[in-house]
């Protein structure tokens, strides 16, 4: 409850404010009444979500992704325009003052106009700049959460076994099953997974939102990804279970047995904080697997020394760990050089620009590798951008990624 009101009086403080820019531009009071009645069922559905989560009443995440999208609608189109409303505003402050003290070594006696009127042009801008997030915040919630793009990156090593050059793989991330709302959708993204006719096909993490059942629906749906050799996967941090409140300890322990069959049945094989050889015309390279590891909070499940135990510092390695910033903070100065890390966890924070040339996101700012293939040196990380979505329910910008890695000899 202590969050719940300084988040509601936000969203009332922007309304307001925002809502003077329509009054300037129109006096239609059923465009008025039409604002406020969407606005108000939002705050209402916000303060019942707040009040049921309390005594967790609600639990579907459904509820909760629809209710996180109405509020991004809500909230993100007024907050960019209200720059332009502030611009002006801070203008007619500072006309005030000019004229207030203008005034104080004027003899005029006459009616003194201190601060001016808004300019209607100024509030049409801002609505128009509104309607743009608006719009893509729409098509995010209703095609972009879908909308997979196939990522491809060549990456070249000086030391990679000839075996392997031109040897493909396939990453997924961030699944979050229980955030899915249309099967078609998923089939077909799993289709376009498979279409690439990758040697390898490996998923980093975060199959669930928080328990192995969101998976009852879904097994037979990602059991049909297929690679020649083989499938592994780890997990990531929601896949514990550490974001809901259990009845006791065993039955959060039995949903982390539950979730590891899940992968098996998928005919996944999950790696825990282990390593296996991968061989191929006689040579080999090592794919390790860390449980979750990540800075700013969260769990550090993974043990990186014993995932490589028994991996000789020669040979070819490819690390999955979940959280990219493992990257910085353990692996890229470990004794033991390892040549290309996956990992997700970030989505791209599911909004942002990419353009050939550009990209941004505001998880930038809390991540440095966030989306793409990052290197130092000859160590690169590469941060899948997510298959699935979560909390959001929608990706604006940054889309659902498949990513395939063709390695090379440099």
């Amino acid at each position: 409850m202590s969050r719940l009101i300084p988040f509601v009086i936000i969203l009332l403080l922007v309304d307001i404010y925002f809502f003077r820019a329509i009054k300037t531009v129109t006096e239609n009071h059923w465009v008025y009444r039409i604002y406020w009645g969407i606005d108000i069922v939002i705050i209402l559905l916000t303060l019942f979500y707040f009040i049921s989560a309390k005594y967790n009443i609600i639990t579907n995440p459904k509820f909760i992704n629809v209710l996180f999208g109405l509020v991004v609608l809500s909230l993100v189109p007024k907050l960019l325009a209200i720059f332009f409303l502030l611009t002006e505003d801070i203008y007619r402050l500072i006309h005030a003052a000019v004229v207030g003290i203008g005034q104080l070594f004027s003899s005029s006696e006459g009616k003194v106009e201190y601060i001016p009127g808004r300019r209607k042009i100024i509030s049409q801008i801002a609505l128009g700049v509104a309607a743009i997030p608006f719009v893509g915040i729409i098509y995010g919630m209703v095609k972009g959460k879908y909308d997979y793009r196939v990522h491809r990156i060549k990456l070249a090593f000086k030391d990679l076994p000839k075996a392997f050059d031109g040897f493909t793989i396939t990453q997924l991330s961030d699944i979050h099953s229980g955030s899915f709302d249309s099967k078609k959708d998923v089939q077909r993204g799993v289709q376009i997974a498979n279409d690439q006719k990758s040697d390898l096909l490996l998923f980093t993490g975060d199959l669930v939102n928080n328990k192995a059942s969101e998976m009852d629906d879904w097994i037979s749906v990602f059991g049909k990804l297929e690679a020649n050799m083989g499938k592994y996967s780890i997990l990531g941090n929601h896949d514990y279970g550490d974001y809901m409140e259990w009845e006791n300890e065993a039955d959060k322990k039995a949903n982390l047995v539950e979730l590891k069959n899940v992968h098996k049945q998928m005919g996944f094989r999950l790696m825990l904080n282990e390593n296996i050889t991968l061989e191929k015309e006689g040579e080999s390279i090592s794919l390790i697997g860390v449980e979750n590891w990540g800075k700013m909070g969260f769990h550090k499940y993974g043990d990186l020394d014993k995932a490589l135990e028994g991996v000789d510092n020669n040979q070819f390695k490819i690390l999955m760990s979940h959280d990219p910033s493992h990257w910085e903070a353990q692996i890229l100065n470990h004794e033991k050089h390892i040549h290309l890390t996956l990992s997700g966890h970030t989505h791209g924070m599911q909004m942002g620009i990419e353009i050939p040339g550009f990209k941004w996101s505001p998880i930038q700012y809390i991540y440095k590798q966030w989306a793409g293939d990052y290197s130092k040196g000859d160590k690169h990380i590469y941060v899948n951008r997510g298959f699935g979505f979560l909390g959001f329910p929608g990706r604006v910008g940054i889309l659902p990624e498949i990513t395939v890695i063709q390695l090379t000899r440099a």
